[in-house]
């Protein structure tokens, strides 16, 4: 994480986005999203990780939560540890991965400019994490969060877009993962 942008009040809300290294759209099969989705759902229910917004994007993930152990950087920490490790194994294993050698090829490349690492890097490693301090910056970030697809042109309206937090908002059913809405 970059030594300007800190998690400075560990209880309190946080915006942030985390990418893939050099913004590569890995993020284009169910398998890889329901990594992302398990992963974020295990914080959740096991991590203290409550989740107020999110949007996973191929290439990064916008994500509004709060740590009520008080952790953020720790929990953001293990969840980046973990799928990177889960998703180039998932890569690699995938007989259906058209691109499984250029993405592999390309995440060593990244890992060996990094010497923290020892072969592969799957995310680059700031966050910029900005805190949530009132409702309006809350609104701000959240509706942010649930018009990248529509920006991106994925969909013409948040709703529609599967892996977003504008589903458990709008009251759809048919959310991939439950949000913290209290």
């Amino acid at each position: 994480m970059s030594r300007k942008y800190k998690f400075k009040n560990e209880e309190g809300a946080y915006f942030i986005s985390f990418a893939i290294v050099n913004w590569i759209d890995v993020l284009t099969r169910d398998i890889y999203f329901s990594c992302i989705v398990e992963s974020l759902d295990f914080c959740r229910k096991n991590k203290g990780m409550e989740i107020y917004g999110y949007c996973i994007m191929p290439s990064h993930i916008h994500l509004i939560f709060r740590s009520s152990n008080n952790d953020p950087s720790g929990l953001i920490r293990d969840f980046k540890g973990f799928t990177s490790k889960k998703m180039i194994n998932l890569i690699r294993d995938n007989t259906q991965e058209s691109r499984k050698e250029w993405l592999l090829w390309m995440l060593e490349r990244a890992g060996k400019k990094n010497s923290n690492l020892t072969k592969y890097q799957f995310w680059q490693q700031n966050n910029h994490p900005i805190e949530i301090w009132t409702l309006k910056v809350f609104e701000q970030k959240l509706n942010y969060v649930h018009q990248n697809p529509v920006q991106t042109g994925f969909v013409t309206d948040p709703i529609d877009y599967k892996y977003s937090s504008a589903r458990n908002y709008g009251n759809d059913d048919q959310t991939v993962l439950e949000i913290d809405l209290n």
